[in-house]
């Protein structure tokens, strides 16, 4: 299954919760898309509502593959101890995700964009995989010739007011960050139930 390229904003008012798109667009019309969107009173089933918890993260986290998400889910079931926490972990550490809470851009799908187009480095060497997985202790930073980049430039800007996680630490001035330790307690922009995500997939 492809990556969803459904427009943003449609998809955030499906869901009920803002995960990308036009923000005023979404608040003068928060319910569903479609003709009977303002009136359509569903019951909603026991799979719908996990299905529901499950595509909010995936979205989340820049529209993630079906494939790739299953597969961070059964390593979290695998690496043993609280799945929910590892499952956050893992999506925490992906290097996009990073960039997104350091500063470097204002989307988790820009973030992927800065990777796949060799604007970012990891520890000094060139990583152009969004989903890398960072460690504690590793450095990244936007290379010199990229950081005169419009895009980029202005997201620097916008990131002096920004709060960054405690298990980063970010050098405006050299627009590099490093990973201090592992995320342990992540606060997600959105409500979501990720106990309904570890049993959708243990179905």
């Amino acid at each position: 299954m492809g990556r969803s390229l459904k427009p943003q904003t449609k998809r955030s008012r499906r869901l009920g919760v803002f995960i990308g798109g036009n923000f005023d667009a979404f608040n003068k019309r928060t319910f569903p898309p479609g003709q009977h969107g303002p009136t359509m009173r569903r019951k909603v089933s026991d799979y719908a509502a996990h299905l529901h918890e499950k595509q909010k993260l995936q979205y989340l986290y820049g529209g993630l593959r079906e494939q790739q998400f299953r597969r961070y889910v059964h390593e979290a079931k695998r690496r043993g101890g609280n799945t929910a926490v590892v499952l956050l972990q893992l999506l925490e550490t992906r290097l996009d995700n990073v960039l997104y809470r350091l500063g470097f851009a204002r989307t988790r799908l820009q973030a992927r964009q800065l990777v796949v187009h060799n604007h970012v480095r990891v520890n000094g060497k060139k990583v152009t995989a969004p989903m890398y997985p960072v460690s504690e202790g590793d450095e990244i930073q936007v290379k010199e010739k990229s950081r005169k980049v419009a895009v980029i430039e202005a997201n620097m800007e916008r990131a002096e007011s920004l709060i960054v996680p405690d298990w980063l630490d970010l050098d405006r001035a050299n627009c590099k960050g490093r990973v201090v330790k592992m995320p342990h307690e992540v606060q997600l922009e959105i409500p979501v139930n990720i106990q309904y995500i570890v049993e959708f997939y243990s179905r």
